[in-house]
């Protein structure tokens, strides 16, 4: 299904009956060359009026399908694309999709990257890669069977998993688990459920207090109870928060508690002894299942809230110096004072801050990291690698919002850029540059090589501006030029 690929040399593998794949939108098919390697793609069948009446068809028989004309056009629905984004490796499966007269495109739900679904490419520069659908009736069998283009890299490709993909809002982005079994027999020993499933007084408003409620939770009934009950709500997003970033966020027990019918049996492992009957047995997959649960939400409660960037960086500062707290040295405002001239326009403060200052971070974070590796420090390259990571997340943001105001405006993302940091930028937009990083969040050689700044000061008479080198044009006027240091 591409056009821009020789489809006379392209190598194809047979994947199932088309109508073997009438239950879903969407499947995921991981394959393995002769050498070793695996490859994961995501078959995309897109939904069209006649979907309804093509399964129920094929359902009885696929020979009973009327209608040249309906079963073609959904076969011509058929795409096939890598399953990870190119840019940060977000998983596709629940990609949105979006029809245009000419093209089909997938947006990635992580940073609403699109791709078109026949040649890869996105209007952000990056481009996935793509593969052609073909049906083809088997002369052996008078069936359609669904055939897609194997990667280039590799021979002998075969298919080791083919997984429908369930969607849809009513899924939250997973298949429907199956009907929950009643928990009104649930019981251990003497205890006795008293508290209602949401507190009546202080009710959890995160899910990190949600988790931590859970965790104190020692009635094994309420607990399970609590934990469907914060899930449903998470998911159709009545919570208010997921709260790790909260400062006040609740601290998980060390241990979660048990009820003193469970605190009575408990022993020691050796002592456990192994159950061979089938009540021992469950009882000891039952008693692995509650703590399966309690660590399921420790983890979310013990290491989802994280600090602040600032907030790794004054730690790792407090940690090193004790007598060198934040704002005892020399500072500047720069980042600041480029919010401000770009007050008036999103599109300015867009290229300036986020990329202008910020992918300038990207630039020199790697320098600034191997010379604390050098240094021997760990928790300090720890906190730097995760602002990095940060950082390139920041650029990407930056770099979409800015290329879909460009795209609203009918301008040229490249031309447009490089204009506004000539009007809003002072001096050269100085390398070395960190090219690699830079493309990962959407920014090609072309925005940022040989780019300078023309912006004067307000008030030229300040001379004592922080990291502002001043010098003068052939026509005497003062121009800014900004050093553009992130870190040295």
């Amino acid at each position: 299904m591409s056009s821009s690929r020789d489809i006379s040399r392209m190598e194809f593998l047979q994947i199932a009956p088309y109508t073997q794949l009438l239950s879903h939108f969407r499947y995921f098919l991981n394959l393995r060359s002769q050498e070793g390697k695996y490859h994961s793609l995501i078959l995309f069948r897109l939904s069209t009026p006649q979907d309804g009446a093509l399964r129920d068809a094929n359902l009885q028989t696929h020979t009973e399908v009327e209608g040249d004309e309906i079963k073609n056009h959904s076969i011509n629905q058929l795409y096939a694309m890598e399953s990870t984004c190119p840019h940060l490796g977000a998983d596709m499966s629940h990609a949105d999709i979006e029809e245009y007269e000419s093209n089909v495109v997938a947006v990635c739900p992580w940073h609403r990257y699109d791709f078109d679904l026949r040649t890869g490419h996105s209007e952000t520069g990056l481009k996935a890669c793509t593969y052609a659908v073909e049906v083809r009736t088997d002369p052996d069998d008078d069936v359609d069977k669904v055939w897609v283009e194997v990667p280039a890299e590799g021979q002998n490709w075969r298919l080791v998993e083919l997984r429908p993909v369930s969607e849809g809002a009513h899924t939250e982005f997973a298949d429907p688990p199956p009907p929950f079994p009643d928990l009104s027999t649930l019981s251990i020993g003497e205890v006795t459920k008293e508290e209602g499933v949401v507190p009546s007084e202080n009710p959890p408003a995160t899910l990190m207090e949600w988790a931590v409620l859970i965790l104190n939770t020692a009635d094994p009934t309420l607990k399970v109870e609590r934990t469907r009950h914060a899930v449903h709500l998470f998911r159709t997003g009545k919570l208010k928060s997921i709260g790790h970033r909260t400062i006040n966020a609740p601290k998980p027990p060390d241990v979660p508690p048990r009820h003193d019918a469970y605190r009575r049996s408990t022993v020691t492992p050796s002592k456990a002894g192994k159950r061979k009957n089938r009540v021992g047995m469950l009882h000891a997959l039952a008693n692995i299942e509650q703590w399966a649960i309690d660590l399921a939400w420790d983890i979310m409660a013990r290491f989802g809230p994280t600090p602040s960037t600032f907030s790794l960086l004054t730690s790792r500062l407090s940690a090193l110096s004790p007598s060198t707290p934040y704002g005892s040295l020399p500072v500047h405002a720069s980042l600041w004072e480029s919010a401000r001239t770009t007050f008036p326009s999103l599109r300015s403060r867009l290229a300036i801050i986020h990329l202008v200052h910020e992918a300038r971070g990207l630039d020199v974070n790697p320098a600034t990291i191997a010379r604390f590796t050098r240094a021997g420090d760990d928790e300090s390259v720890q906190s730097l690698q995760i602002i990095h990571a940060d950082e390139v997340t920041h650029v990407t943001t930056g770099h979409r919002w800015f290329t879909w105001v460009c795209e609203r405006e009918g301008v040229d993302p490249v031309t447009t850029f490089r204009e506004e940091v000539r009007k809003g930028w002072k001096g050269d937009v100085k390398g070395p540059f960190n090219v690699e990083d830079r493309e990962k969040a959407g920014m090609t050689r072309d925005f940022y090589e040989g780019l300078r700044g023309e912006m004067e000061w307000e008030d030229a008479s300040d001379k004592s501006r922080e990291g502002v080198d001043r010098k003068e044009d052939v026509a005497g006027a003062s121009i800014a030029a900004v050093r553009a240091e992130y870190g040295s």
